[in-house]
């Protein structure tokens, strides 16, 4: 089994990792309207830590936007080699994730981050940084807030309200996806719309709180992880 190395130069102190993120920070494009909802191909991405073994398994789901289908699938296993920091998650995952992604043959296409983008401390989290790194169009769709504030949304599918930071800027959208349960938080990370991004999320969501995405590859990355270290 191949176990994926971070490349020459890669961060390993928050200072080199915060100096990365504002070079990279300044190429994040936020204006451009992403690909149609519901057309060509969408990948998800997840990782899965082993913190005791320095392990992570990274996975890409790839799918038919329009039917949801899979297409195709990738893993990669990889050495972790930056500490936990909140907010430098991202160079912990990307060496792997970015390994993954290069092993599949079709698409990309638009990716799916379970994390964030533009909604990070320095508006700059996976979504974005995958996106700046392989130029490919990408989105955040985590789980919780992080360190932003909504205000009230309403109970349908759809009902969105904005997520602020102390400032007052939208850096992204509390985003109900079923009918009574809690939204997930969607952010543009590269080439997308914060529009494009929440709609692009509601279609993926068909029936769960997660998009397709998202379930399909945070289930691969786990049977990776259990595969790669035997537990």
């Amino acid at each position: 089994m191949k176990i994926v190395e971070a490349p020459s130069g890669w961060p390993v102190n928050e200072e080199e990792a915060l100096a990365v993120q504002d070079e990279l920070r300044a190429r994040v494009v936020l204006d451009e309207p992403g690909p149609p909802v519901g057309t060509g191909l969408v990948t998800g991405v997840d990782v899965a830590y082993d913190d005791d073994r320095d392990v992570v398994a990274a996975a890409a789901v790839v799918l038919d936007a329009e039917t949801l289908t899979v297409v195709e699938e990738a893993t990669a296993i990889g050495r972790i080699t930056f500490p936990y920091v909140p907010g430098l998650l991202a160079f912990r995952e990307i060496p792997t994730v970015l390994a993954a992604l290069e092993s599949l043959t079709a698409g990309p296409g638009l990716v799916v981050c379970d994390g964030y983008g533009l909604a990070h401390p320095r508006r700059f989290g996976l979504a974005s940084h995958l996106g700046v790194l392989t130029g490919l169009p990408s989105i955040g769709v985590a789980k919780n807030p992080f360190v932003f504030t909504y205000g009230e949304l309403g109970p349908e599918r759809g009902d969105v309200a904005p997520l602020l930071a102390d400032d007052g800027e939208e850096v992204g959208r509390a985003l109900r996806t079923q009918r009574g349960v809690k939204p997930v938080f969607v952010s543009a990370g590269h080439r997308v719309t914060l529009d494009a991004a929440c709609a692009h999320t509601l279609r993926l969501a068909p029936e769960f709180r997660v998009p397709q995405t998202t379930r399909r590859a945070d289930a691969l990355c786990r049977r990776a992880l259990a595969e790669a270290t035997g537990v």
